[in-house]
């Protein structure tokens, strides 16, 4: 199992604010790689090398830790990360001024040490704690979690080394006869060294960038630890080491801070990290095992000391245990918080923080026990919002998703404390209520929903105001909640299609219409494939001449066994599906290689006919339909004025940016464009001004009440000036009757069509009409 930890940033993370990234010297990796090949030859020359050479290697090697130090803090780190750096600068020239006083003062570096030890030991001290505090800072910039099991396992080296410091070196220096007080406290010089390893294992052990430059710190601090052992078993008189063993050592941690500071790695030492926190490994196990083991046979097979001896190594012995304790304990603890996190996520939505689909299910299955015994009834309230899509389009998604949650706020606030608000999709949410059989509960809670809603959003835009459609269903005992939500879903469409703004009960009856309508849909995707979809087309009369001035393209289906299927049933679920587009591309295809045939029989002294074809809003947001319309011009050799393309204000106005846009383009093409249905939608002057029309048809449920003074005369009088002064030919659909007729033509409408003319008919029925001559 591997999870991910986010580093978290506080305000006193850092001792500066945040800057922007400043690119790393030219040839700062090469510089660095050549400072430790040749501190390397350095360290091995003055191993092996001759006396004479020792001296002027350790002087060099000093200096060279030091500049490079200096120079990691002016040049290599960034101006917010540099503290930790300084005070690794300021430790190493203290330590550097301790080993000048031990050199110049008499008996500053005796040994065994003389009071006078005192006066170097002033130096290193303040060295050692500031060396703390830097490694300190690094690991709180680098720490992804206060949880991480780094802490633990450093304290477990940390506790390790303490008990072979305490075994080995502290315990046989007070032993020994006749030792000072001062040789005494001495010894317990490597106890820090153990605090500093404790932060360098924090620093190797909690993940994140483990680069060169952390290597040469973690090495860097074990050979202090080293030196400073090796150099209290000399002082102390426990064993025999050579001064020359341990200089080598400290001029070894000079160059290896200094490179730390030089390789271009540095800069993940006061970083927050991405830790990734693993299955523990095979090694780490181990180690944490011979961390507690070998302390353990230690203690049991060395022979009884002293009380004080017994008591230390029992102590450190069961903080060793304490420690492996605290660590199961730890990460059983992080293992129940980062499942309970992912419980969380995989049950709640990301962005409201509401339940989702998957716990509103768990909960109705457990609501369902519960109301088959006590005669409760679980009621759910699918609620959709109304064209939310527009508030993404006009004002982007960022403020979608500020609707969403205040959505999400206010319904919550309308719930009991027993009921659950979820959000189950993008603009869809639910509330489940459970209550006594038969109340209105479910009915009460939609109507103050709608009322709610009826109450502006307060946006970072303004104030909003959005409707909403719920569909309400509900089951007494053993309710299946994915057959519960699905009634609900089916409700909520009855309600959206009644207009909106509503709420709509569940039965039985929308059950079978859904079910009706999904085989309709599952039909008519298979129909264009088989051949089962034609083309009927209407004669379009030019009213002063009763000339034939073209057709419309009407899309029909004759299905196998359910026969001739109405538009007014197939065509809007090809809208919803979006089949509309491939079989609409298809209708003015055939369209216009029928007009083609029709023209070349016709030849050319015939009057030029059109073709009439519905474009519906799905392909207009669809912009390849200009393409399309391209391609078919050049396929067929009509002229783009020959091809009429009929759209709806209602269809337009849905997002007429958009549909603006494709228009735009397809007038280019030279077709004309018409308005279908005037006078059943916006009927807007404004918007007509705006839409590059050139043809405005007439619904008939106008027309239907003219020539006989009908109430609707003067709104088609009306209609007719407005376009006669816009420039703009009428078409009057559904045209029935002689008295209809000839109405229209003496208020100087131009084309006509219907009934009275001929229905849609296929092609092979219209020859009377393509070789219809001309009235004299």
């Amino acid at each position: 199992m591997t999870s991910v930890l986010a580093p978290p940033r506080t305000s006193g993370d850092l001792d500066a604010p945040p800057v922007a990234s400043t690119a790393l010297p030219r040839g700062s990796r090469t510089l660095a790689w050549s400072f430790i090949g040749a501190s390397a030859v350095a360290v091995g020359a003055a191993a092996a090398g001759p006396v004479w050479l020792q001296l002027p290697l350790m002087l060099l090697a000093v200096v060279s830790g030091l500049w490079a130090m200096a120079y990691a803090v002016r040049r290599m780190a960034l101006p917010g990360h540099r503290g930790p750096w300084r005070m690794l600068l300021t430790a190493a020239s203290l330590f550097f001024v301790g080993m000048i006083v031990r050199a110049v003062v008499p008996g500053a570096g005796a040994s065994p040490p003389t009071s006078m030890a005192l006066i170097p030991d002033a130096f290193v001290l303040p060295g050692y704690i500031l060396i703390g505090c830097s490694f300190a800072q690094m690991l709180r910039r680098r720490r992804a979690a206060d949880d991480d099991p780094a802490r633990v396992d450093a304290v477990l080296v940390g506790l390790a080394a303490a008990f072979i410091s305490w075994t080995y070196l502290i315990v046989p220096s007070i032993d020994l006869v006749g030792l000072s007080p001062l040789r005494v406290a001495n010894s317990f010089f490597p106890v820090l060294d153990v605090v500093l390893l404790v932060l360098t294992a924090q620093l190797a052990l909690s993940g994140g960038a483990r680069q060169p430059s952390l290597w040469l710190l973690i090495l860097a601090s074990a050979g202090m630890f080293v030196g400073d052992f090796l150099f209290m078993l000399r002082d102390g008189g426990v064993a025999h080491v050579p001064q020359h063993t341990i200089d080598v050592l400290f001029m070894a941690i000079f160059l290896l801070v200094g490179a730390a500071g030089l390789h271009p790695s540095m800069r993940t030492l006061t970083e927050p990290q991405q830790i990734i926190v693993k299955d523990l490994s095979k090694v780490r196990t181990t180690l944490i095992a011979l961390l507690v083991v070998v302390p353990t046979i230690i203690t049991a097979l060395r022979p009884a000391g002293s009380t004080m001896n017994s008591v230390v190594s029992a102590t450190l012995c069961s903080l060793l245990i304490l420690a492996v304790l605290a660590r199961v304990v730890r990460s059983n603890n992080s293992r129940a918080r980062a499942e309970r996190a992912t419980r969380r996520r995989a049950t709640h939505d990301a962005l409201t923080d509401l339940p989702n689909r998957e716990l509103l299910t768990e909960t109705i299955t457990h609501w369902a026990d519960r109301a088959a015994a006590g005669e409760q009834e679980i009621s759910l309230l699918f609620i959709d919002l109304d064209r939310f899509k527009m508030v993404n389009d006009h004002w982007g998604h960022q403020v979608g998703d500020e609707l969403l949650c205040a959505v999400a706020g206010r319904l919550s606030a309308q719930i009991r404390a027993e009921d659950l608000v979820c959000r189950i999709g993008g603009d869809e949410f639910v509330i489940a209520l459970a209550s006594p059989s038969h109340s209105a509960l479910a009915e009460s809670f939609a109507d103050r929903v709608l009322a709610e809603f009826a109450r502006p959003f307060e946006l970072s835009v303004g104030n909003v105001v959005i409707s909403a459609s719920i569909g309400v269903a509900k089951a007494q005992g053993s309710a299946r909640a994915l057959e519960l939500i699905r009634d609900a879903d089916t409700a909520m469409y009855k309600a959206k299609g009644s207009g909106r703004n509503a709420y709509a009960l569940f039965d039985t009856s929308l059950r079978d219409e859904v079910r009706d309508r999904m085989n309709l849909e599952q039909a008519l995707r298979r129909a264009l494939p088989r051949g089962e979809l034609s083309v009927h087309f209407q004669p379009i009369v030019d009213l002063a001449t009763d000339e034939l001035d073209g057709f419309e393209a009407l899309m029909r289906w004759n299905h196998p066994t359910l026969g001739a299927v109405s538009p007014v049933d197939f065509i809007p679920v090809a809208e919803e599906t979006g089949l509309i587009v491939e079989s609409g591309a298809w209708l003015l295809r055939e369209s216009a290689t029928q007009l083609a045939v029709w023209t070349a029989e016709r030849g050319p002294g015939a009057r030029r006919l059109h073709v009439s074809v519905n474009v519906s809003v799905r392909q207009l947001r669809d912009r390849t339909i200009v393409d399309i319309v391209r391609g078919v011009l050049t396929d067929t050799g009509l002229g783009p004025d020959q091809l009429w393309l009929e759209i709806t204000e209602s269809g337009v106005m849905e997002d007429i940016e958009t549909a603006l846009a494709t228009l735009t383009e397809l007038r280019g093409l030279g077709v004309t464009l018409c308005i279908d249905d005037f006078g059943t939608g916006y009927s807007s002057l404004s918007y007509l001004n705006r839409l590059p029309v050139g043809i405005v048809k007439i619904d008939r449920s106008f027309v239907n009440r003219v020539g006989q003074d009908g109430a609707d005369e003067p709104i088609v009088r009306a209609v007719l000036a407005m376009t006669r002064a816009m420039n703009l030919r009428v078409v009057a659909e559904g045209v029935e009757t002689e008295a209809q007729r000839d109405w229209l033509r003496d208020q100087g409408c131009d084309l006509a069509q219907g009934w009275l003319y001929g229905k849609a008919e296929l092609p092979e029925n219209l020859t009377t009409w393509i070789h219809r001559p001309v009235a004299a």
